[in-house]
């Protein structure tokens, strides 16, 4: 599996000939969208900057909210959970996705806005090898508020998203993620290649990935 940032909350996971993707921005976000080939396309929100579903070249089989999907062979779930900590009556709602992908548990937080997870979905998210989670603050979670849901949901790997880059996304800054995480001297990737037998046997391993596109 080969997992790639294209900054925000967009990623790009290729694996052998099948490639998915989470959060595209749309051509009427201010945002570039990335170029290239999907099977799986998701949306977390009907946002601009993550709602980019027809923007991938390919005829990608389309996803943009709660239910349990089957495609692909890919196993995805998607949860409701909401976009800020006012039960959803400010930022309205954003789903979880869970994707199963090379018996491996892959996690999308989206533009989650608060850090209460209800058992239900925590339940849902389930045991989780490779979370993506917003550490930006702003409309999302903050660094702090982060590190609670990565301590309820217990990875083995975290990706952090959704955090300041260049001018066009606003923010904390990763560093301010790491501190708050107790991680120190991580530096960017350009992208991670992982197989199961990779993931970390005990313990958390964050992963820094640098965006591939410019914003």
């Amino acid at each position: 599996m080969v997992i790639t940032y294209y900054g925000l909350s967009c990623f790009k996971v290729e694996s052998g000939k099948l490639t998915l993707a989470f959060d595209p921005p749309s051509k009427d976000s201010d945002l570039k969208p990335p170029r290239f080939s999907a099977d799986v396309v998701l949306s977390s929100h009907n946002h601009p900057r993550h709602n980019g579903l027809h923007e991938l070249s390919g005829e990608p089989f389309l996803i943009s909210g709660p239910g349990e999907y089957e495609t692909k062979e890919l196993l995805i779930t998607g949860s409701p959970s909401f976009h800020d900590k006012s039960g959803g009556e400010k930022k309205g709602l954003n789903t979880i996705y869970t994707v199963e992908m090379e018996n491996m548990r892959l996690c999308h937080l989206g533009d989650l806005g608060t850090a209460e997870l209800s058992a239900e979905a925590l339940e849902a998210i389930g045991e989780v090898d490779i979370l993506f989670v917003p550490a930006g603050g702003e409309d999302v979670l903050d660094p702090e508020e982060a590190v609670k849901v990565i301590n309820l949901i217990e990875p083995k790997i975290v990706i952090p998203m959704h955090y300041a880059l260049a001018k066009s996304i606003k923010g904390a800054k990763i560093e301010e993620f790491l501190d708050e995480l107790g991680e120190k001297g991580i530096k960017g990737e350009e992208k991670l290649t992982i197989k199961k037998k990779e993931l970390p046997e005990e313990g958390m391993k964050v992963v820094v990935l640098e965006p591939v596109i410019s914003l």
